[in-house]
């Protein structure tokens, strides 16, 4: 909780209370349906929860936006994104029915009012977004291919991802020519060894 509170100090008492209340959570969760390694529980709140609020350092969602979380797994980055942004709407998608179940256990528990969970594949998903977000589900060009119609006309795509992604970017900007990648270094604003190699792509048109 340490780290959330140092990178982002003006949360609210609610908000601070809601992201303590995530690692019990999912420790419950994990007891019986297991969506996060060992791993990762004992890093929970550097590797899933500040990873997630990333996209925040960068790209502040507005209220009234709204937020289409791809591929969401256990609900990241789509429900620390939604605790920090209340007034932003934000749905998270999965095919895999135990990831859903736990998030909307999640999502009641906290009573967050401002998301949507759906278990289904996202290339169903036909509803507009400003936003699509991402947590290395995929390829970039993968990723925009099966999500273009749920993107709005001036939307973008936000996606965390790590590692040298020389390949990934020429691939996506060959089929893709009229995109705009940007590709920014976690490390820079976030100077903790987990985010060394991550990095945030943004997509827009």
């Amino acid at each position: 909780m340490e780290l959330i509170k140092k990178y982002f100090p003006t949360l609210t008492a609610l908000q601070i209370d809601r992201i303590a209340q995530l690692k019990p959570l999912y420790e419950d969760w994990n007891a019986k349906i297991n969506v996060i390694s060992r791993k990762d529980i004992d890093e929970f709140y550097c590797n899933h929860v500040l990873h997630s609020l990333s996209i925040a350092k960068l790209y502040p969602f507005n209220p009234g936006d709204k937020v289409l979380d791809i591929g969401t797994g256990g609900g990241f980055p789509g429900i620390p994104l939604a605790i920090c942004f209340p007034d932003t709407s934000f749905t998270l998608v999965d095919s895999i029915r135990k990831k859903t179940t736990v998030i909307n256990g999640v999502v009641e528990a906290l009573d967050l009012q401002n998301v949507t969970v759906l278990n289904d594949r996202f290339e169903n998903i036909t509803e507009r977004y400003s936003t699509v977000v991402s947590r290395a589900v995929a390829s970039a060009d993968k990723l925009v291919k099966y999500t273009k119609n749920a993107l709005a006309n001036d939307g973008k795509h936000i996606f965390l991802k790590g590692g040298d992604l020389t390949i990934e970017k020429n691939e996506f900007t060959a089929i893709y020519k009229n995109a705009k990648w940007l590709e920014t270094n976690l490390y820079e604003s976030l100077p903790e060894p987990f985010f060394e190699t991550k990095k945030i792509i943004t997509v827009s048109w």
